[in-house]
């Protein structure tokens, strides 16, 4: 991984790294049953939403852009899913939540992807979708084309 804080997140296997900015750092996530599907984490330790900076919250803003247009040029992306969802952290013994984001595309048609075929059966709800893992080579094709395709910030 490229950056300090990185190191502190490795236990919570957010994925591979792709990139960071000042405040948030961007995951390509183990789970792969929507390509692109990343995780974003803020930086420095924060429990909740509300302990985020304006400038924080301004630079997210930004990201949101940057990634949602590079993953829709990388996939064809229809459409995409965000949410700040922590409630695994509230299974350990005290408790110990870190601010991120789950970054999930949506597809209404398959894509093909370094002779691998990735479908959303259940575009459209909100159905726990089965869990892919793809070869490291194809993560890190994945993480070539979205760096490729992330415009320079706005």
């Amino acid at each position: 991984m490229e950056c300090d804080y990185c190191k502190k997140l490795e236990k919570y296997n957010f994925g591979d790294y792709i990139f960071n900015t000042k405040h948030w750092i961007v995951f390509l996530a183990p789970q792969q049953s929507n390509i692109g599907t990343c995780v974003v984490a803020l930086n420095r330790p924060a429990e909740d939403l509300s302990s985020l900076t304006s400038e924080e919250w301004t630079e997210f803003g930004d990201l949101v852009g940057r990634l949602e247009f590079s993953v829709k040029q990388s996939f064809g992306v229809t459409m995409y899913n965000w949410g700040s969802l922590m409630n695994a952290s509230y299974l350990e013994k005290p408790p110990n939540p870190h601010v991120h984001w789950h970054f999930i595309p949506r597809y209404n048609h398959e894509v093909e992807f370094d002779g691998l075929t990735f479908e959303d059966p259940y575009f459209g709800t909100m159905k726990n979708r089965p869990f892919r893992a793809v070869p490291d080579k194809i993560r890190h094709n994945i993480i070539d084309v979205i760096k490729t395709n992330l415009p320079e910030r706005r």
